[in-house]
């Protein structure tokens, strides 16, 4: 950009497992053209990967995350053996505060909301102040993978279930560009998809969970449209597809210079 000012932006992260990665090729994108992002607003992964850069530390969790290998996911699964959910996620958050530190969402230099689900009432919650890892853990807490999360004598779970792409906390914003990236774009196929006669049972959980948030995805977005958004096809990696971070961070940035000016 060939502006003596950079131009402030809003960011909103959307939800999608593995494929949050891609969020990290983005915001490097953005800075390198200059772009100053002041405001966040993040979801299950985007919730992760935003707070982290809004806490300064992106690097440090970019360079760990590159390390991390497929045996390297059993270790940092702890089971929980009752609660609502396969595993506790307490192992996962306290390798994220080693990296961060454990910082108050209202101290952090640029302003963070993440986004979560209030399991009775089926409502979004806005997580806006306090432990930063709390707010994160709501938002990331995955139907019957994660426990919900226990956020203020509230059950929260994925903020993903209600708005994977939550655009509305940053409407309040004065910034030049609202930009919003979406995991949960049309796939896309190398070759004709082959067609199965068997499928496991938590193949199809997952395949129905990430249809209904691109489903809901596109309605949001239509409903409440960003000045730009950047789509990443919902097929390119699976939930726990932590392994393959190089080639995610990679996609993003790829999908952010063929979208940004």
């Amino acid at each position: 950009m060939n502006t003596s000012q950079p131009k402030t932006v809003s960011l909103v992260l959307g939800s999608g497992g593995a494929r949050g990665l891609a969020h990290i090729g983005v915001i490097h994108v953005l800075e390198e053209k200059g772009y100053k992002i002041t405001s966040i607003a993040g979801c299950s992964a985007g919730a992760l990967v935003g707070g982290i850069y809004a806490a300064g530390k992106l690097a440090e969790y970019e360079t760990w995350v590159r390390g991390v290998k497929k045996f390297d996911m059993v270790n940092m699964v702890d089971i929980a053996w009752q609660g609502g959910g396969l595993v506790k996620g307490d192992r996962i958050i306290a390798q994220m505060i080693k990296l961060v530190g454990d910082r108050q969402i209202e101290d952090l230099p640029i302003r963070f909301t993440a986004v979560a689900t209030e399991l009775e009432s089926g409502r979004e919650v806005w997580l806006s102040e306090g432990p930063l890892f709390d707010a994160i853990r709501s938002s990331c807490s995955l139907p019957l993978f994660f426990t919900p999360a226990k956020y203020k004598e509230k059950m929260l779970v994925d903020g993903g279930v209600v708005n994977p792409v939550p655009i509305a906390p940053v409407f309040d914003d004065h910034t030049d560009l609202t930009l919003a990236v979406n995991l949960g774009g049309k796939p896309v196929y190398e070759s004709p998809p082959e067609s199965r006669k068997t499928i496991g049972a938590a193949e199809v959980a997952y395949l129905v969970f990430d249809a209904m948030q691109s489903t809901i995805a596109r309605q949001k977005l239509a409903a409440y449209p960003p000045d730009l958004t950047i789509e990443i096809p919902r097929n390119v990696a699976r939930t726990f597809d932590i392994y393959r971070a190089a080639e995610i961070i990679e996609l993003g940035r790829r999908a952010a210079e063929a979208s940004l000016p």
